[in-house]
Order: C-alpha cells, then structure tokens, then sequence
C-alpha cells in the first residue's frame, strides 16, 4: 500500500479505565438486591429526578401539546420511513418446511421476542430519531411488550420530542430513567413490566458496559462505542460537502472519529483548510465536541487507486461510510466492511441517522466487520423445528448411534438404539461399537 496520511488521528493517552466497570458492576449488585428503590435513589443521584417513574397518559398528552404540528409531521415522517424499511426487512425473512428425505420434515419459524426494552439517551442532544429507530422497529418486528427509556433531567421530564416519537411509534410503557439504572430496571422488569428480553439502544460509557454486563442474561444489539464516519472521495467531490459532512458527525462527540480516504492529494488538503472554518460556526456544544474529536481522532489518508482506498476502508470497518466518487455501483459491490453506506453527495449521513429509513443504531469499533446494525431480524428468533416418521427414524437412527459412539456419547446412541428396537424388531442394524462402562 502507498498511503500518506495527511492527517493522522492523536488521541488523549487515557489509562485503563477500570472505574467504569467497577461502578457499573456496583450499581447493578445494588439494584439487583434493593429493586425500585436503588433505581429511585440513582435517579435522584445521578439525574436530579424525584418524580414520576412510569410515565403517566398525562405526561404524553402534555408532551404532544409542545410541540408544534411541523415537529410532529417531522417526527411522523421519519417514523413512516424507517418503518416501511423495517417492514421490508421483515417481508424479505421466511418462514419454511422441507421434505429433506422422506419422513423427515423439518423447518423455520420466526418468533418475536416477547419483550424489548429500548434505551433512548437524553444527555448533549434530543435524540428523538433514536426513538424511532428502536421502538419503530421492534413494532414492526411483532414485539408484543416494548418498554422504552430515557432519562428525566432534575423533574422535567424526557424530552417532549423523545416522548412524543415513543408513543406515536407504538412503545407500551415509557420509563422516565436513564444510565445504568435504566438497563438494570429493563433487565429485571422493574416498575410494573416485564423482563426484557433484549435491550437495545446506544448510551454512554456506563449504558454500554451496562449491556455488557448483562449480555447472555438479555441479549443486546450492540456494545457501542463512539460514534464514527468515514468518507471515500475522489477528485470529482465537492471539499465544502467533504468538510461540512465529516464536521455533522464530528459533532456527536469529543471522541467521535471521522475519517477522510481520498484519491486525491488537492481534495485532502483542501478539506484540511475548510474544516477549522467550517467548526468554528457551529453553536458552542456542537462546537467544543467536534473541535475535539477532528484534533484528537481525525484522520485524511491519500491512496493511490480506488483498490487501496477500497482496501484502507475495509480495515476501518466504520459505522457510517460516505461514498463521493464516481462509479457509486463499483464501490456498492466492492465494500464490505461498513455499518450503513451513503451513496453519492446527495445522500449525507444526517438523513439516515434522522429519517430516511435504514436504522442508524449501528456497530462501531470494527464491529462491521462481523455484525450489521440494528434491525427487525435483532428482535425475532429464526427457531427451526423438526419431525420424523418411523421409516426415516430407521435411516437417521442408524447414523446418529454410529456417530455417537464415534465421539464417545453411548447416552446419545442409545436413544437411537431403543426406537430402532422398538420400531422394527425384527432387524439388525449396525450401530457402532459400544463405549465400555
């Protein structure tokens, strides 16, 4: 590879950080033994809220009363966009039975869970898109219990726009607590609902080790991490697109990476130039956050061909992956590595993270390298069943005591043994060499 790197990424030197997994495992021990009270008393602690838990009927007319139409129509827009995808995906899953010898039938079913809990986060922005994406999908998958949550800052209560997006997308039960003590109250079923079976949604640092705590008890969508873009860009892309694009997701966060792999030198050192112009306009928290993460973990690499930069995007393996170059069909079928693809300047990550359709809760950290993000396949369980005639028990019978005593499980081969006995006994089968006692 030939890649010069106009701008390498310089992150902080951070110690391990062991405090965030022993203050999550504290709080959960606690509220595991002390229930609605110890989630009570991080609520006060944590968020200054002493008021309602489960939120009331009241709480989301009021929410609804704030907002203007144009927000709801907003909000209504993007829920029917990223349910008719979720739909679509959903259609595109089978259930099916097939013959695979005669008598022995077999098949898929597609079962929802029966309870999701979807974590929505509250703290530097509304994060009202979230909502739709977790509490939208799960419905469209058939969950049949969906409680969301998502922090009450001091007694204010959950964002209106937050509130609002729950409701109208179909949630059951709203809870009016973020951080740890929201997952652990999912997990358990605390405050009038169910266990969750699965919990999704990003959060900070605590919500994800949360998640990862208590993955194998609940499953879970993803452990994530900051969020991440990257852009591929040649010389046809517009910098000022390029620039304004990378600083949008930058904004998300101090440790937000975003990454520029282009083909072309000028357009590299070009984006380097309008990038500070382009920060130093956003209002003050959008501002410090991406000041932060473009000094700290921006990176601009300059590649030879677009096989290289094909190659270098692939490693990174990110979460949101911009394509602005020309042939987009080649790119589609070349990349393989990516949480969502953005095809062409005309498709910003903006529009998929607020309401063009594709769920924007995605893997981070190289985790596209093996996984896909959040969608209606996380909340259904692809569960296969089976059956058998006495005639095809003969034939697999046979097999199955043969190979179990291969591998030493004379427990397993006799099961087959006693229904080939009784099914035909008159015959004699070969069913491998015992396992002495």
């Amino acid at each position: 590879m030939t890649i010069q790197y106009l701008k390498k990424a310089n992150p902080p030197v951070a110690a391990i950080d062991t405090a965030t997994a022993d203050t999550v495992r504290q709080i959960l021990a606690d509220i595991e033994a002390n229930g609605e009270d110890a989630v009570r008393k991080y609520a006060r602690q944590f968020d200054g809220h002493t008021g309602e838990i489960v939120v009331s009927e009241d709480s989301f007319a009021k929410a609804e009363h704030a907002l203007s139409q144009r927000t709801k129509d907003d909000i209504a827009f993007a829920r029917q966009r990223v349910q008719d995808f979720a739909r679509r995906q959903r259609d595109s899953m089978e259930e099916f039975q097939a013959e695979l010898i005669p008598g022995l039938v077999t098949g898929q079913k597609l079962i929802p869970c029966n309870t999701a809990g979807c974590y929505v986060p509250g703290g530097r922005y509304a994060h009202a898109a979230s909502a739709v994406m977790s509490v939208g999908t799960a419905t469209i998958a058939g969950v049949k219990n969906i409680i969301a949550t998502s922090p009450s800052h001091q007694d204010q209560g959950i964002n209106p726009a937050i509130l609002y997006a729950m409701k109208l997308c179909g949630a059951d039960r709203v809870l009016a607590i973020g951080g740890v003590q929201a997952v652990a109250a999912l997990a358990l079923g605390l405050f009038g609902g169910q266990p969750a079976d699965i919990i999704v949604g990003p959060g900070n640092r605590f919500v994800a080790e949360a998640k990862r705590m208590l993955f194998g008890r609940i499953g879970i969508d993803v452990v994530a991490g900051p969020t991440e873009s990257a852009i591929i860009a040649d010389e046809t892309a517009d910098p000022a697109i390029v620039a304004a694009d990378l600083v949008g997701q930058a904004e998300h966060g101090p440790d937000s990476p975003v990454w520029l792999i282009t083909t072309s030198r000028a357009l590299g050192e070009a984006v380097l130039a309008l990038v500070p112009q382009v920060i130093a306009t956003l209002p003050e928290t959008a501002r410090n956050a991406a000041t932060a993460a473009w000094r700290d973990y921006a990176e601009v690499a300059v590649c030879s061909t677009r096989e290289e930069a094909a190659k270098l995007s692939d490693e990174y393996a990110c979460e949101h992956l911009q394509v602005m170059a020309d042939d987009l069909d080649w790119w589609l079928e070349r990349l393989t590595n990516y949480g969502s693809l953005f095809l062409g300047e005309e498709t910003t990550v903006a529009y998929g993270d607020k309401c063009a359709g594709p769920n924007h809760i995605l893997p981070t950290k190289g985790a596209a390298r093996y996984s896909g993000g959040l969608s209606v396949g996380k909340f259904i369980k692809t569960v296969t069943w089976q059956r058998l005639t006495q005639a095809a028990s003969r034939e697999v019978g046979q097999v199955a005591a043969r190979i179990s005593r291969l591998e030493g499980m004379e427990g397993h081969a006799r099961t087959g043994d006693i229904r080939l006995r009784k099914y035909f006994p008159n015959e004699a089968f070969e069913l491998g060499t015992a396992v002495g006692n």
